[in-house]
């Protein structure tokens, strides 16, 4: 029970690769706070934080605790953190997992794309983060782990989606940034992305559609990257863009047929690789 009485804050958590992460650190005993818009049953979109709360419950001993959160407001933010730390007494861990995507060139980029991304990915994780350091200071081995990519310059990955890029980046920005700012209180601030596509909801529904899912590997196998990047020494483990791959790797584990989605079919690489 690694993460006995660690109280972790995780964005985005009621589906996918986020709510995977609350899972496996709820295994290891942590405290789990769901920060996610979803209440409501979507017909394209499996989970809320209620249903996802009760999944991450059944698999752990700590506390779970949903949040109707919408990171692109500043209020909405400081609620979720002043409602996390009266629940569980502090945070430990900040997870930035929610991202908004459209994979659209300028012309086809309006401007509620833009600020939709830009709003979610860039602010959103910023003010996150700002709301959560207070916090990390008190904590005995802090983290800030953003799902984001490594920082690569290459025009082919800017050219064809120029928002979602830049805005992707930004979050990855924002990791760079605070490892070097937060280093003086031992505050840890990491990126981890993964190799290949991951079965989400956003790549079935807005980018590829079964055959991607098919071609994919699952959520579980970012959370194992996560867990072995959050149990880490903060004080020695930080300014990394870790790929889950790599990770298992250096954990010695590089046996990961159990996380495709279909054994058969070569995996995909995923965007920034």
């Amino acid at each position: 029970m690694l993460f006995e009485n660690k109280n972790v804050l995780i964005t985005g958590a009621s589906r996918g690769i986020g709510k995977a992460i609350a899972i496996r650190l709820a295994a290891e005993g942590a405290n789990i706070a769901i920060a996610a818009k979803t209440i409501e049953p979507h017909p394209k979109l499996d989970g809320t934080i209620y249903s996802a709360a009760e999944e991450i419950a059944k698999m752990g001993t700590g506390k779970v605790l949903p949040l109707q959160v919408d990171i692109r407001y500043e209020e909405s933010i400081q609620q979720a953190v002043r409602t996390t730390v009266e629940a569980f007494g502090g945070i430990d861990i900040l997870v930035n997992n929610a991202s908004a995507i459209s994979l659209t060139p300028t012309e086809q980029t309006d401007a509620k794309k833009w600020d939709l991304m830009h709003g979610i990915n860039v602010r959103g994780t910023f003010l996150m983060c700002k709301a959560c350091i207070p916090h990390l200071k008190n904590a005995l081995n802090p983290h800030i782990l953003n799902l984001s990519p490594p920082l690569n310059m290459d025009p082919r990955w800017f050219a064809p989606h120029l928002a979602y890029t830049m805005s992707k980046y930004g979050m990855s920005m924002v990791v760079f940034g605070l490892a070097e700012e937060l280093k003086p209180h031992r505050i840890a601030a990491n990126a981890l992305w993964p190799k290949t596509t991951i079965a989400t909801a956003a790549v079935e529904n807005l980018l590829g559609g079964d055959f991607l899912i098919q071609r994919s590997r699952t959520p579980e196998i970012v959370a194992e990257a996560a867990f072995h990047i959050l149990k880490r020494p903060s004080f020695e483990n930080t300014g990394n863009f870790y790929i889950d791959e790599e990770v298992l790797a250096s954990e010695g584990i590089t046996d990961l047929g159990k996380y495709a989605v279909n054994p058969a079919n070569k995996l995909m690489n995923d965007l920034f690789i």
